[in-house]
């Protein structure tokens, strides 16, 4: 399948000799979620910005539905959405003129029934006649997104999308990404809330210092840098942690009475089963168990010190 975005050796610097890209190579497959993870100044808004056409790359190519977005940019930038992180807007126009304008802007047919539908998704119908100037900020990025899905691109970029959003409306958010999605939508986002990108995203691409240090399917993420770890919960205290178990990364509670195996998920059957034959053999019982997971924040958190 060809991709729907395709980024080959991008690089950026700046006059100032920064050098915020570093032979970037990715390609992001239509109607999947991609969630671009990155602490601040990695360059993620620079890679957004540059496939956006908002941003000149130093080198590199990129096609957006196959079309080069320097060569062919009227075409490649009408496929493309974009939520900004920073918000822009003209604070005295109306929610329902600005969503119109910006589907006119792409020369597409008024269509006051699509963007009706657009405000009620995101809960702004009943301000559709109110001026931005008196929006609050939630409103105003729940606007942003309404405003780029105005001339129905096929691809949405989404920079810090929930930023300043409560809650309970950012789960809604993410069921409208997800209806996006379902209706062929391919979502690009970037995100600091980890949370949002382990419960949406199809796909995780890490970038530091600009360069992509890491593109994997989030679950095969988890399942290979993921760790867990075991907690015994004893029958009797020890007093150490016997030899013979020695080779296992065990940890006793300081009371005696809680034995914790950490392992890597892609060991897991044969660590616990064998863990749990040394335990027999060595005559220590427990009278339960539980296990926990390393979230993908944890994974992150690895992986950016890592690459440092």
């Amino acid at each position: 399948m060809q991709p729907i975005v395709s980024i080959s050796n991008l690089s950026k610097t700046y006059a100032s000799g920064f050098q915020a890209l570093k032979a970037i190579d990715l390609d992001i497959v239509s109607g999947e979620i991609f969630a671009l993870l990155g602490p601040n100044g990695a360059g993620k808004t620079t890679l957004i910005s540059i496939v956006c056409g908002l941003v000149t790359a130093s080198d590199g190519t990129v096609t957006a539905g196959g079309h080069d977005i320097v060569r062919d940019y009227r075409a490649a930038r009408s496929l493309i959405g974009l939520v900004p992180q920073e918000l822009t807007t003209d604070a005295f126009e109306t929610v329902w003129a600005t969503v119109n304008l910006s589907r006119g802007l792409f020369g597409k047919r008024k269509d006051h029934t699509l963007v009706e539908k657009l405000l009620k998704q995101l809960s702004l119908w009943d301000k559709k006649d109110q001026k931005i100037v008196t929006l609050s900020g939630g409103m105003k990025r729940r606007l942003m997104i309404a405003k780029a899905l105005a001339h129905e691109p096929r691809i949405l970029f989404l920079d810090e999308p929930t930023a300043g959003v409560d809650v309970e409306l950012r789960r809604d958010m993410w069921d409208l990404v997800r209806g996006l999605r379902d209706d062929g939508v391919t979502v690009i986002l970037t995100t600091h809330y980890i949370e949002e990108a382990e419960e949406m995203a199809d796909r995780i691409g890490v970038i530091n210092n600009g360069e992509l240090i890491l593109v994997e399917d989030k679950n095969e993420l988890m399942r290979k840098l993921g760790r867990k770890a075991l907690t015994l919960h004893l029958h009797e205290p020890l007093d150490a942690v016997p030899e013979g178990l020695g080779t296992y990364a065990l940890e006793l509670s300081g009371d005696g009475t809680e034995l914790t195996y950490t392992y890597d998920t892609q060991g897991e059957r044969t660590g616990i089963t064998a863990l749990l034959t040394d335990l027999s053999a060595a005559n220590i019982r427990f009278r339960d168990l539980h296990t926990e997971q390393s979230s993908l924040e944890e994974i992150f958190v690895n992986l950016v010190s890592d690459s440092r």
